[in-house]
């Protein structure tokens, strides 16, 4: 696949490419390129990502490094069973545990939530730092709605991080997914109030959790321009009620001079 002049595999980690040395110089500049190019377009263009991780894959599978990327742009593809094979593959690799919220949501993407609940559950979970234990707890509450438990995963999602008032990365994801199952619970006026702290949280857009808050309020988005059949732009035509007004205040103009 080709890879623009400007990515060079010097952009990547530090920690990668200390990795990359057990290789020869040639060919881990070849891998280090297709990881940037992986880690580039993982958000924006997920199968291009898959595309250049398959390629570092086959250039150098016994990299952690390189099975933990291929692990994520599978996932970015819902490919679930191939993510959860190369996530367990860097694991063994490293014998790191920061892969296991991952892994178990994989296990849901699989339709397995119950292996989630227990992955949850286990002794790797305390290994975790603060951020992986918030996204273990995000993981199990989305397998205890898989399974229908609207109220178990309302409890799961309740704790010291979702009631702390400072800003961490994880705070707007953490109270919108709690505001999101509120909502599902018919709980509305709970679900605004968390989907307007979750607003507050979301410093980079994240999530779409204005929108959310938005659709409560009862506010509709009308796009202010729209293509006609040629598929010119044409300004919105205005409502009848607007029209009546414009005649009303003409003919209200007319009597005063009148």
């Amino acid at each position: 696949m080709p890879i623009p002049e400007d990515v060079t595999g010097d952009e990547i980690d530090k920690d990668v490419r200390q990795e990359l040395q057990s290789l020869p110089k040639t060919l881990a500049e070849d891998v280090a390129r297709n990881l940037v190019m992986v880690a580039r377009l993982l958000d924006e263009d997920p199968e291009g990502a898959y595309g250049y991780s398959r390629v570092a894959l086959r250039l150098a599978s016994r990299v952690a490094a390189v099975r933990e990327a291929a692990g994520f742009a599978a996932y970015a593809n819902q490919k679930y069973g191939e993510a959860l094979a190369e996530f367990r593959a860097a694991k063994r690799m490293t014998g790191n545990i920061d892969l296991w919220p991952v892994m178990a949501d994989c296990e849901r993407g699989l339709g397995r939530p119950e292996k989630a609940l227990d992955m949850a559950g286990a002794p790797e979970v305390h290994k975790l730092d603060k951020a992986g234990q918030v996204e273990m707890r995000l993981v199990a509450a989305g397998a205890r709605r898989d399974m229908g438990q609207l109220d178990a995963a309302i409890v799961t999602l309740q704790s010291p991080e979702l009631a702390a008032n400072s800003v961490q990365p994880w705070t707007a994801r953490l109270r919108y997914a709690y505001a999101d199952a509120l909502l599902a619970a018919g709980r509305e006026s709970e679900a605004r109030e968390w989907f307007a702290k979750a607003v507050e949280a979301d410093r980079d857009g994240s999530t779409d959790a204005s929108d959310r808050l938005a659709e409560l309020d009862g506010v509709e988005f009308v796009d202010a321009m729209a293509e006609d059949e040629d598929g010119e732009v044409q300004a919105p035509a205005a409502s009848e009620a607007s029209v009546d007004k414009d005649e009303d205040d003409k003919d209200g103009d007319q009597d005063d001079k009148d």
